[in-house]
């Protein structure tokens, strides 16, 4: 396997979603999460000022002081997974800061990890928001008639409206680390991501680790561990990592598509039988994601 930092140069898949022809479009999504399990999407109806925003607002959160920040850290008796984290100097592992919490529905929204500081975040965050689950449901149509299914079978595989989409802000400093985080595969559905400028973002295909090319204004979709299973192995969920660079801070936003909580998911029945039998067990999302860390997995 090559592990060097930087990776080798051949192009990730790019779609252009305003292409006139819908089965050419669909075509080349599910082309590229065959193979690659990652694309860039373009012309993909996202403003590129929300956008702009969405960093700026980011970029305001992470350069306040640390006591600022603090303020939206999980208590310490808690076992959410949302506020924010500051970076371990002791871990070997990783090397970033990190925001999260989740954006939609809104049932599952607690403000208390939203930030006040920039004031304008949750507003930026909210219209950020209704724009990316509507791509959402774009790509993953695309996905499910790919598979010879109806257009809504994986969003509803996921749990239709009640789907979890979780905001995660990754920052980076500048370091002489190569890793800033380690090769892994998204628990999750699907992932969408914004990065900032700075390259960093490295996928394994063949043995062989490929950087992401930075597009201005395009959005990185990562196939996750969910939409595989669902798929019954026929989309790949992507393994990728994140580098360092020794000058610059790079930032990502990525949106993780999660399936509504104690929903069990696995391999879609139709896409199952005799000739085809699952190759996946069938577990609901907390379970799943329990095993992984375990490594208790059987399949």
């Amino acid at each position: 396997m090559n592990v060097d930092k930087r990776g080798q140069t051949k192009k990730i898949p790019i779609v252009d979603l305003s292409d006139p022809s819908d089965e050419l479009v669909a075509n080349a999504v599910v082309k590229a999460s065959e193979e690659w399990g990652i694309f860039q999407v373009v012309n993909h109806g996202i403003p590129t000022d929300l956008m702009q925003r969405l960093e700026e607002v980011g970029r305001q959160f992470f350069e306040l002081s640390a006591a600022e920040k603090e303020s939206v850290t999980r208590p310490v008796d808690s076992q959410d997974i949302q506020g924010y984290f500051p970076k371990d100097p002791k871990s070997l592992k990783a090397w970033d800061d990190h925001l999260i919490h989740n954006i939609w529905p809104p049932s599952s929204i607690n403000y208390r990890y939203w930030p006040n500081n920039p004031s304008d975040y949750r507003d930026v965050t909210q219209e950020y928001t209704r724009n990316v689950t509507k791509l959402t449901e774009k790509i993953v149509g695309y996905l499910s008639k790919g598979l010879g299914l109806r257009c809504e079978a994986l969003k509803e595989g996921l749990g239709g409206d009640k789907a979890q989409y979780v905001m995660r802000i990754n920052y980076y400093p500048p370091s002489d680390s190569i890793i800033g985080a380690p090769a892994h595969t998204d628990f999750c559905g699907l992932a969408l991501l914004v990065s900032n400028e700075v390259p960093g973002l490295q996928v394994l295909k063949d043995n062989h680790w490929f950087d992401v090319e930075y597009i201005n204004s395009a959005i990185i979709v990562l196939i996750g561990d969910q939409i595989m299973r669902m798929s019954n192995g026929r989309y790949k969920n992507v393994l990728h990592r994140s580098i360092m660079d020794k000058e610059k801070t790079r930032m990502s936003w990525p949106v993780l598509v999660e399936p509504k909580h104690g929903l069990v998911v696995g391999p879609l029945p139709e896409l199952t039988g005799d000739e085809n039998p699952p190759k996946f067990e069938c577990l609901t999302f907390q379970d799943y994601v329990y095993r992984k860390i375990k490594k208790l997995l059987r399949d």
